[in-house]
């Protein structure tokens, strides 16, 4: 059987070389590049992300990213979106006061936790639903979290029309101490994101990688 293949999406976003070799630890065969052909043509695609919504955004359309995003959607080839990577996957995002439109696969609002200590740093647990594939066997793990801005709210309603995205929640800090509930994953049939980062989760985020690679 043939190598599966991932590109990790190059858009000029951070050091990228972390994910590559995440990735290439699960058995498949990685390129990072921001060329549209070959992200159409991989099995699945990884998109990144550091740093200010815009910028993202700015440099994600200057390559067609969101166009190779709902390219590969539409056509139901996995895609998976890590930190500010899956925040461009929402419809906006304000930072200082700017708005600015996402990708917009999902309705909802990329905005400043509301926590008392901001960025939100550190290793953290998550609560993911029943049923969850990336999280299969990684119940009660910790992953490694580093962003300031996130999705408090969760708005896209199926209405049993079809299936539900399953949503896994995160906090800022312990509840009794008023923290944050803010969305730390999301599974949409081919389309999967993360707001922590798997590729410094240790064995967690490597086991998760592995997970969405078994969906190639």
């Amino acid at each position: 059987m043939a190598t599966k293949t991932v590109v990790v999406l190059d858009y000029g976003s951070g050091n990228l070389r972390s994910a590559v070799r995440a990735v290439e630890r699960t058995g498949v065969q990685v390129e990072l590049t921001g060329d549209f052909e070959k992200g159409l043509a991989a099995d699945g695609l990884l998109v990144p992300g550091v740093g200010a919504y815009a910028a993202c955004m700015a440099g994600l359309k200057e390559i067609k990213g969101d166009r190779l995003i709902g390219r590969r959607l539409a056509g139901g080839r996995p895609v998976l979106g890590i930190c500010v990577g899956m925040q461009v996957l929402f419809a906006q995002g304000i930072e200082h006061g700017v708005q600015t439109d996402g990708c917009d696969e999902w309705p909802g609002v990329v905005e400043r936790l509301h926590a008392p200590v901001v960025p939100h740093m550190g290793w953290n647990t998550v609560e993911a639903p029943e049923g969850s594939q990336a999280f299969a066997g990684l119940e009660g793990e910790r992953f490694y979290f580093v962003h300031s801005y996130g999705v408090r709210e969760w708005t896209l309603e199926t209405n049993d029309r079809t299936k539900a995205p399953l949503v896994t929640w995160a906090r800022t800090g312990p509840t009794e101490h008023g923290g944050d509930r803010f969305v730390a994953a999301v599974e949409n049939g081919p389309l999967w994101a993360t707001q922590f980062h798997p590729e410094k989760s240790g064995d967690a985020g490597a086991a998760l990688l592995r997970n969405w690679v078994a969906t190639l």
